[in-house]
C-alpha cells in the first residue's frame, strides 16, 4: 500500500472547480481567502490539474451535511455540468459525511485541501523514508473518512487523491487501516533512531548544523544550490523538495557546517502530516542555526512567516537561534523592499547575486561562531586542543610553559553542546597569546 509512481491528473484532462467556504472563523483570524485560493490553485498545478474555475461562499459556519449550503451545492452542480468539470476541490477540510453526500449530489470526485497536500507529497516522495511518512498521513487522513470514501476510492487510477493508499479497493476496513498505521510508525520509529544515532555521532565530532527551513517556494533549495554548489532540484513549484538533503558549506575561516534542505510549510498545513515527518523535521530542532527563508517577493510574506513560526513553535523549535533571510529581493519593488525587516537576525538577499551569498555566508559564520575567548591547556591534554578545534574558529596559538594558550572563537551554543569540558579552562586575559 505504498504511493504510486508520480502520474499527473493533466495527463487524463483531469479538469477542477475550486471552492472555498468563507466562515465568521475565517473573517476573525484575517486571513485572505482570494490568496487562499490563488495558492489552491498552485497546488493543483503542481499535481497537474486544470483549474477551470472558482466559487466562493461567505456563510456565518458551514453546514454540516453540504459544507455549502444546499443551494451552492445546486449551483456547484450546474457549473460542473457546463464546464466538463471532473473534480471539485474544496480550501477547507470536509468531514467524511459531506464528502459522500457532496459526491452524490454533484456525481463528480470530490477532495479537500488536505488530501490534495498528502496527494502531491505522495507524487514527490522518493526515499523509502519519505514514502513511509506519507503513507502514514494518507492513512491517518483516511480512517475516520472510510464512509465517505465512495467515488476516491472506487475510480482507480484516477488522478488526485487516489495515489497511495486511494488505490487500494474499496473495502479495506478498519481494523486493516489501523494494523498498517501501527507498522508504519514501529518503520518511523527505527528511521527516528538511526537518526538520533546520526545526530549524535555529529555531536561527538563537533559538526555544525544549519537547517533550512521556510514556506513553501520561497527559496530554500535555490539557496542550497548557490551556497554549496549542490546539485538539487529548484523548481518554481510548491513542494518541490520533499526529502530532506544535506551539504558542507565552507565559511570563510575555513570551518564547514552542514546545510540542510528541509520540506517547506504551508498553511492549514495538514497534522497528520507534520505529525508524520516529526522523524525528518527533528534534524530542525538539533540544528545549531535556522535560516528562515522568506520570499520577500511575496505580497503575503509576513503572513507566510507567521505561519512557519507557527509550525516550527509546534515541533518545540521556536526558540531555536535563527537568521531571518529575505530572498527574491531582485524581484521585489524598491518601495517594499524598504519595509523588510533589518537588523543583526536578519539579511535581505537575492540567491543569484554572488556578492549576496559572500555576505550571507559571512552573516552565518557570525551567528555561529560568537565571542573571541583565550583558552589555557595543559599541554598534555590533546584531546582537550582537537575538541577546541572542532568546536570553535582557533584564531592564534601560543605557549607558556607547560601550557598551550588559543585564542578561540566560539558560540555559546556550541560551548553548550560539545564544549562543557573545556569550561574550567577559559581565562579573562586576552593579550597572553
Amino acid at each position: 500500500m505504498k504511493p504510486s509512481s508520480y502520474d499527473t491528473g493533466a495527463d487524463r484532462g483531469e479538469r477542477a472547480l475550486l471552492v472555498s467556504l468563507v466562515t465568521d472563523a475565517v473573517r476573525q483570524s484575517g486571513a485572505d481567502s482570494e490568496h487562499s485560493m490563488d495558492e489552491l490553485a498552485n497546488l493543483a498545478d503542481t499535481a497537474g490539474v486544470e483549474v477551470v474555475g472558482r466559487m466562493m461562499q461567505n456563510r456565518d459556519v458551514p453546514d454540516t451535511r453540504w459544507f455549502v449550503g444546499k443551494g451552492k451545492a445546486q449551483e456547484l452542480k450546474a457549473r460542473i455540468a457546463e464546464e466538463a468539470v471532473t473534480t471539485a476541490i474544496f480550501d477547507q477540510e470536509l468531514s467524511g459525511v459531506q464528502v459522500r453526500n457532496l459526491e452524490e449530489e454533484l456525481d463528480v470526485k470530490i477532495i479537500d485541501r488536505t488530501q490534495l497536500i498528502l496527494d502531491i507529497f505522495a507524487g514527490r516522495a522518493k526515499t523509502r523514508e519519505g514514502i513511509l511518512q506519507v503513507e502514514l498521513a494518507q492513512l491517518s487522513y483516511l480512517l475516520p473518512r472510510l464512509s465517505g470514501q465512495g467515488k476516491n476510492l472506487s475510480r482507480l487510477g484516477g488522478g488526485i487523491g487516489t495515489r497511495g493508499p486511494g488505490e487500494t479497493k474499496l473495502e479495506t476496513d478498519r481494523r486493516h487501516i489501523r494494523n498498517r498505521i501501527t507498522e508504519l510508525k514501529r518503520q518511523l520509529e527505527g528511521v527516528m533512531a538511526h537518526r538520533k544515532l546520526h545526530r549524535e555521532r555529529r555531536k561527538k565530532n563537533g559538526i555544525v548544523q544549519v537547517a533550512l527551513v521556510g514556506y513553501t517556494n520561497a527559496g530554500k533549495s535555490t539557496l542550497l544550490r548557490q551556497l554549496t554548489s549542490a546539485d538539487v532540484l529548484a523548481e518554481n513549484k510548491l513542494f518541490a523538495t520533499l526529502d530532506p538533503t544535506s551539504r558542507a558549506l565552507s565559511l570563510p575561516s575555513g570551518k564547514e557546517v552542514l546545510l540542510t534542505d528541509t520540506v517547506g510549510f504551508i498553511q492549514n498545513l495538514p497534522h497528520d502530516l507534520v505529525a508524520a515527518f516529526r522523524a525528518t523535521l527533528e534534524e530542525v530542532n538539533e540544528a545549531d542555526l535556522l535560516l528562515h527563508v522568506v520570499d520577500a517577493s511575496s505580497p503575503m510574506r509576513d503572513r507566510q512567516r507567521m505561519v512557519v513560526d507557527e509550525v516550527l513553535a509546534e515541533l518545540g523549535a521556536g526558540g531555536q537561534p535563527t537568521l531571518l533571510v529575505y530572498n527574491k529581493i531582485d524581484e521585489c519593488p524598491p518601495a517594499a523592499i524598504g519595509l523588510l525587516a533589518g537588523g543583526p537576525d536578519a539579511i535581505r538577499v537575492s540567491a543569484f547575486s554572488g556578492r549576496d551569498m559572500d555576505m550571507l555566508v559571512r552573516r552565518i559564520e557570525d551567528k555561529l561562531l560568537g565571542d573571541v575567548r583565550l583558552l589555557s591547556l595543559p599541554a598534555e591534554r590533546g584531546e582537550l586542543a582537537a575538541l577546541a578545534y572542532r568546536v570553535g574558529e582557533v584564531l592564534e596559538q601560543g605557549t607558556d610553559e607547560d601550557r598551550l594558550l588559543l585564542k578561540l572563537r566560539i558560540n555559546p551554543a556550541d560551548l553548550e553542546k560539545y564544549g562543557r569540558s573545556l569550561e574550567n579552562y577559559f581565562v579573562e586575559n586576552m593579550n597572553s597569546v
